[in-house]
């Protein structure tokens, strides 16, 4: 609770001084996201575009970007009509037809910021659906609504399970502006499911469902949960935001991230975001919920985080970041030196006396040729150079490796997008000597989803061959060494990396413990009947073979549903 009381009376003090306008935020995986980096990798030096690291991002930072670069904006032109036409003639990429449907769309679903809006031939009921993308909406200089139902249901057939899977999610969306002072949203679903397998396998290890947090039994082998989320923003200063609420963030360019994924459970958090000059400067500050499943009526122990991120633009067209965070317990109270948004946390660390699970990162991304990007992280928990030149297999030497690239219209393919990353994480990496202070919430990784010990290759193609279709691949690998019971061979996190539960001291190196490898394809078919209501095919095969039998299973997946104001949920595990 002091945590909670602190930042709401933070909250108020600064709140007096917003000033500028307030924005929201882009949710978790919104089709938005993939134009963006279409649209940064095509300018390559534009220096809002570039800062892509930290998700969710900002609708009053970018969304007027998609505007300035489609076909769809104003002219702009000087008394004689010529000049500054042909300097935005200049700087304009080469945008697709599709392209310029997506901008559209995202300009519709974003007015608040958009110049470009859209009447509905027929409202429904007079009030609602006045324009094509929210169900009720009201746009005023001094407020602003928008409100959304959001429905999800698709059943799958997995070959050799003999019960029916599905996925049935109802809820509502909302999001807003008051006074150009303050923003917020809230999202809100009701959901039961019924996962593959390998998922429900997943569940029962971790008494977690993958991205959820409190659940209870459905039906058997299904879940019931509800998602909700939610949060207030408003602006300090031209150049500092402020955001207090509860949902999921990321740091990184990849598919997966290193440093912080939105791969598990939402999390109470206040974030301050400065942006100057050439930089982009994160503090991140969450309440974190310790491994158990304590069931309803129970108070869940509680943990800490606190995370730095600065971002660099070195060149127009490259970005490099230092990152650091740390994990810690303390009983119903935050360590309050760690609210200090400029100093190193390990500095902190050693002065507090404690031994908390702090970690350091860097990361670069640089956009080439208007058709490529690459990018990278590498995150340190605790390295000793002497043992890695032994080359003994230490287990203390900790670390993660990740890289990637993308290349948008492929082969000259227009609107074919290739994606190819690699991962390679140590084994106990993100563990601690403690269960309290490894790198974890709610039973599930706060980084990647396998934890660590591993490495993974994956490849994405995405190929929207026309406005309202699109078609997506997916292929995954990984090399894992699996623990098995309480013995920790540095792939479970959440076990305590000193002895027992560690049985040698040296011979760890990646695939150590139960050999595990793991192949995923997945292909999806989407089309738009309406907007933002899509219909949808799914298929999938999974394959994983280890040297224990029982962590050996096959997985053979077709569903099919639909979707409406939400984004996919799938298992890429």
């Amino acid at each position: 609770m002091q945590i909670k009381q602190t930042l709401v009376r933070l909250l108020l003090v600064l709140l007096p001084v917003a000033a500028s306008a307030q924005t929201t935020y882009l949710p978790q995986d919104a089709r938005e996201i993939y134009l963006l980096n279409r649209l940064e990798i095509k300018v390559v030096h534009d220096s809002v575009l570039n800062f892509s690291k930290l998700k969710p991002f900002s609708r009053e930072s970018l969304i007027p970007l998609l505007e300035k670069y489609s076909s769809l904006a104003l002219p702009i032109t000087t008394q004689n009509g010529t000049e500054l036409n042909a300097q935005i003639n200049e700087v304009k990429p080469r945008l697709t037809k599709v392209d310029d449907y997506n901008i559209y769309s995202a300009l519709l679903d974003n007015p608040e910021w958009s110049t470009v809006h859209a009447q509905s031939k027929r409202p429904f009921l007079k009030n609602f659906y006045k324009s094509p993308a929210n169900f009720y909406e009201v746009n005023k200089p001094e407020f602003f609504l928008a409100v959304n139902p959001v429905f999800q249901y698709t059943l799958s057939k997995e070959k050799g399970n003999t019960e029916n899977l599905f996925l049935n999610t109802r809820g509502i969306s909302l999001r807003g502006r008051i006074g150009n002072k303050i923003g917020f949203a809230t999202y809100l679903t009701d959901n039961q499911e019924r996962d593959p397998l390998y998922v429900q396998q997943y569940a029962t290890e971790r008494k977690a469902v993958p991205g959820q947090g409190f659940y209870q039994d459905f039906k058997g082998n299904g879940y019931d949960y509800f998602d909700t989320r939610g949060y207030l923003t408003f602006s300090a200063s031209k150049y500092i935001d402020l955001t207090f609420g509860y949902d999921k963030n990321f740091i990184g360019n990849g598919y997966r991230s290193l440093f912080l994924s939105d791969f598990g459970s939402p999390a109470l958090f206040f974030r301050i975001n400065t942006r100057i000059w050439k930089f982009n400067y994160q503090n991140l500050f969450m309440e974190l919920v310790s491994g158990n499943r304590l069931g309803a009526d129970n108070l869940y122990p509680k943990k800490y985080a606190a995370m730095h991120h600065l971002d660099l633009a070195v060149t127009k067209w490259m970005n490099i970041g230092l990152f650091e965070g740390v994990i810690f317990g303390r009983k119903n109270r935050f360590e309050f030196g760690y609210f200090n948004p400029v100093i190193f946390y390990r500095s902190v660390e050693q002065q507090s006396g404690s031994f908390d699970n702090s970690v350091l990162g860097a990361d670069l991304k640089a956009n080439v040729a208007g058709h490529f990007q690459v990018y990278g992280q590498f995150l340190l928990d605790e390295f000793n150079l002497k043992e890695q030149r032994k080359g003994t297999g230490w287990w203390g030497n900790k670390y993660g490796i990740q890289m990637g690239a993308k290349y948008i219209d492929a082969l000259s393919i227009k609107n074919l997008d290739l994606q190819l990353e690699m991962n390679r994480v140590r084994p106990f990496t993100y563990s601690h000597r403690d269960s309290v202070a490894n790198y974890t919430h709610y039973n599930q990784p706060l980084a990647h989803p396998l934890g660590a010990n591993f490495n993974e290759v994956i490849g994405i193609a995405r190929f929207q061959p026309a406005p309202k279709w699109v078609m997506q691949a997916k292929a995954m690998y990984v090399l894992q060494g699996r623990d098995t019971g309480v013995v920790n061979n540095g792939a479970n996190i959440f076990l305590p990396n000193g002895p027992p539960y560690r049985v040698k001291d040296f011979g760890f190196s990646i695939g150590e413990g139960v050999r595990t490898k793991t192949g995923l394809l997945s292909f999806l078919l989407s089309y738009e009947l309406k907007h933002n209501f899509y219909l949808e095919a799914y298929a999938l095969y999974r394959k994983q073979t280890a040297d224990v039998k029982s962590l050996s299973s096959n997985t053979t997946l077709f569903s099919a549903g639909v979707r409406w104001n939400l984004q996919r949920r799938e298992f890429d595990f």
